[in-house]
């Protein structure tokens, strides 16, 4: 039985990614994730901000006080401030290279243009296979069009793209106004591969505090349906690989997204709530329904209920919204 896929150019044992999150800030746990069969992992983020502040606090470390001897110029601060969070997730990418021999993606998450982006080149010199991008843009500029919004995204792609040679996936949210279109943009910018959908942070309001709170949600699994739609839809269409997110949880889970055109799954949620070794049971579980059914590798399967493939692609569009409405006791 064939569980293996491509990925970003990589050759994957299995279509299971952990996702970018805390689980793999311990070297252990990827090691885990390794021994449970998982293809390959991102790990977690490092921030636009995190990187900006570092540089900030490098200019101001070496230039304040410059002036009060001759020598100032000379100076530079104690090696201890450079243990900062850009560093540290370098040193991070190496040791996990080091632990594991499963592909490490690395992940970035950026919101505008800018020196951030130089940070890339840093990330593909520790070692990593390939450069998640997670581009996480909040629209609230009441004088900034979705065209204008669109842009920057584009322009960060080929920006990073211009920066390194390693593979890039771009996570992206689902809420522009024409998905295929921007999907078809990103690809050719450059993206390697689409990662379909990104969760954005969604506060709340704490009414005894009047306060604006953190309330981070896990993804359930009636959150797949949105990324299962996308990928039936833009599957074929474009040249960058498609990996699926949010909601993913059993091996039903897992089919479903190949047969609609992925070339990996990620989890998160499920990891956090079941554990790590849950990447075993869904693999198991997975096999077993390929032998019931008569498939031997993923590849025979992909793409088979894809807009393109079905019967009826009308039921992925409108036609079907209509006769639901209609049809629902």
């Amino acid at each position: 039985m064939d569980i293996s896929t491509d990925y970003l150019g990589l050759k994957l044992a299995s279509p299971i990614v952990p996702s970018a999150g805390p689980l793999s800030q311990d070297i252990k746990n990827i090691k885990l994730m390794e021994d449970s069969g998982a293809g390959a992992v991102v790990i977690y983020s490092i921030f636009e901000e995190q990187i900006e502040q570092e540089e900030l606090e490098f200019y101001h470390h070496t230039t304040d006080n410059m002036e009060n001897n001759a020598e100032a110029l000379s100076y530079f601060p104690a090696i201890s401030f450079f243990k900062t969070g850009p560093d540290e997730y370098l040193e991070h990418i190496n040791k996990a290279k080091n632990a594991v021999s499963i592909p490490v993606i690395a992940s970035l998450n950026g919101k505008s243009p800018g020196g951030w982006i130089e940070y890339a080149k840093k990330i593909e010199q520790a070692g990593a296979d390939a450069l998640e991008l997670n581009i996480y843009r909040l629209a609230t500029d009441v004088h900034k069009s979705g065209a204008e919004i669109e842009q920057s995204y584009i322009d960060i792609v080929k920006e990073v793209k211009n920066s390194i040679k390693i593979p890039v996936a771009v996570k992206i949210g689902p809420f522009f106004s024409s998905i295929a279109y921007m999907a078809s943009q990103l690809d050719k910018a450059g993206a390697d591969g689409l990662v379909l959908f990104n969760r954005f942070y969604q506060p709340d309001i704490d009414l005894e505090k009047l306060e604006v709170v953190p309330n981070v949600l896990l993804s359930t699994p009636n959150a797949m349906r949105l990324p299962l739609r996308w990928i039936a839809i833009i599957y074929n269409r474009i040249n960058a690989d498609l990996a699926a997110t949010s909601g993913i949880y059993t091996e039903k889970d897992v089919i479903k997204m190949i047969m609609a055109g992925a070339k990996v799954t990620q989890m998160l949620s499920c990891l956090l709530k079941f554990g790590i070794s849950h990447i075993s049971e869904v693999i198991t579980q997975l096999k077993n329904w390929m032998e019931v059914n008569e498939y031997e590798s993923l590849n025979q399967m992909r793409g088979s209920m894809s807009y393109k493939n079905v019967a009826d692609p009308s039921q992925f569009e409108r036609a079907n919204y209509m006769k639901e409405l209609n049809s629902y006791r």
